[in-house]
């Protein structure tokens, strides 16, 4: 198929206003970088359209990454011609040839938003349609479910032709809504928080928390598979491994059982909204879904959230665990997650954990131990390191140490 570009509608930036320019700036750049293996294209940006155009770069790679990119509602290859209806029908009949199998159907969906093109849209359909069926045998007309949908969309510099529409990831550039720190553990639940995160046009960076040698390194590296997994919609996560053993242990020995969940959540938030400020990000992000386990309803959620004025956000908070694994299906985080390798919440887990736990107990409770220099301690000696959707082995890391 001798497509020359891709065209890509926006969707839900189109309801964007004066700050819409912020908005595909950003997309662009989004684009520009997760098609950077392609050195011929070039992307050019309008007010509801934008378009790869392919200069001999091969379509259907680029598609792939495209899907992966938030911000575009839908894409097609198309064909660009003049705004003469012979190159018009030329190209329409073109993509026909091409697709065609015997007994196949077809229809024509015109779009015109150049309205002093000679055609109406109902003209066109007609003059195009007609042409095909001049030139091509054994292919009938279905204008309620064709094999094939032929898109024509007149605009005031060109006519542009395809043959398909596919749907891309929706949302919001990655980063066009600022940063925030994903609490990502090896669960199920935080790589999908991310990715609903990143959707909404968020930027992400994660905060994991290890405690060797309770924690095995196959338990740490689960959650860098995790975070390329992630990658890929944004090019690269940076991951912050925090050291978390001697906290654990303190609060192990220093809070009654069971309120040690409470507190460990604590703990992992002021570290987390610390490293949040030095990195400037805006937010946090959690895989919380209300009542799913002990630490998740609303009362531990206000002792928690008690350390930090920092907006938190829960994606998943009023999602049952059955949508939450489709999506993690959908975005082949679920094999890695289901790995056998426990993380530092699970291992230290209490046999009874409060359900409802009171802000002043839990206050009171930490008040025999002097938190601040275990904090300051964890924090200063958290590993950094950008996860790149591009490496070729889950080990092959950059250090920012």
């Amino acid at each position: 198929m001798n497509y020359d570009r891709i065209m890509i509608r926006y969707g839900e930036m189109s309801l964007k206003g004066r700050n819409r320019k912020h908005f595909i700036h950003k997309l662009k750049k989004n684009i520009q970088f997760m098609l950077r293996d392609f050195e011929n294209i070039q992307i050019e940006s309008g007010w509801d359209r934008m378009y790869v155009v392919l200069n001999g770069e091969p379509v259907e790679p680029i598609i792939g990454q495209l899907q992966k990119v938030f911000g575009i509602q839908s894409f097609s290859p198309v064909i660009k011609t003049d705004k003469k209806i012979e190159d018009i029908r030329a190209a329409a009949l073109h993509i026909a040839e091409q697709v065609h199998s015997p007994g196949n159907t077809f229809k024509v969906s015109a779009r015109r938003t150049d309205k002093t093109f000679e055609y109406d849209t109902n003209g066109l359909n007609h003059a195009i349609g007609a042409h095909i069926l001049i030139h091509m045998d054994d292919i009938k007309v279905d204008v309620k479910n064709p094999d094939l949908n032929l898109m024509v969309e007149i605009r005031k510099d060109a006519a542009y032709i395809s043959g398909q529409l596919i749907y891309g990831a929706g949302g919001f550039p990655v980063a066009s809504s600022g940063k925030a720190m994903l609490m990502l553990s090896g669960g199920i639940d935080s790589p999908v928080a991310g990715f609903l995160t990143m959707k909404r046009g968020v930027g992400i960076e994660a905060v994991h928390f290890h405690s060797p040698p309770f924690t095995s390194e196959r338990a740490k590296q689960k959650v860098l598979d995790l975070a390329r997994k992630l990658a890929q919609y944004s090019g690269s996560v940076k991951v912050h491994i925090v050291p978390f053993t001697t906290i654990q242990e303190v609060i192990h020995k220093e809070i009654p059982s069971g309120f040690s969940m409470t507190a460990t959540r604590r703990m992992m938030l002021r570290i987390t909204d610390e490293i949040r400020k030095r990195q400037g990000a805006l937010a946090i992000v959690t895989g919380e879904s209300l009542g799913q386990v002990a630490s998740q309803t609303m009362e531990s959620m206000l002792a928690i959230n008690a350390v930090t004025n920092t907006p938190i956000i829960r994606p998943l908070i009023a999602m049952d665990k059955l949508e939450i694994i489709k999506i993690a299906e959908d975005i082949d985080t679920i094999e890695i997650s289901n790995r056998p390798y426990e993380d530092c919440c699970t291992i230290f887990t209490p046999p009874s954990p409060k359900t409802r736990p009171k802000l002043a107990k839990m206050e009171m409770l930490e008040e025999k131990v002097d938190w601040t220099p275990l904090l300051e301690e964890a924090v200063n000696k958290t590993e950094t390191m950008m996860i790149s959707a591009r490496a070729r082995s889950s080990t092959d890391l950059e250090s920012l140490l």
